[in-house]
């Protein structure tokens, strides 16, 4: 499947897998993070190259900027 083919369920779903997986250098809760991923993904989503990306690229690129601060 193409990245522009996915669809928006699936994308968040995806993302919200692999940003799960990251829960060790998350400074929060799985509820929080959860919850976090559920209102970013469609943000990404929405915006065509980033979609085009990919989910797991997406998530990775958001998380990327956790351990800057």
């Amino acid at each position: 499947m193409m990245p522009s083919e996915i669809t928006k369920d699936e994308f968040c779903a995806r993302f919200k897998a692999e940003m799960m997986k990251t829960l060790p250098i998350f400074d929060g809760s799985e509820d929080e993070l959860s919850a976090y991923a559920d209102e970013t993904a469609p943000t990404y989503f929405e915006i065509d190259w980033q979609c085009d990306e990919g989910p797991e690229i997406c998530a990775q690129a958001d998380i990327s900027y956790w351990e800057d601060g």
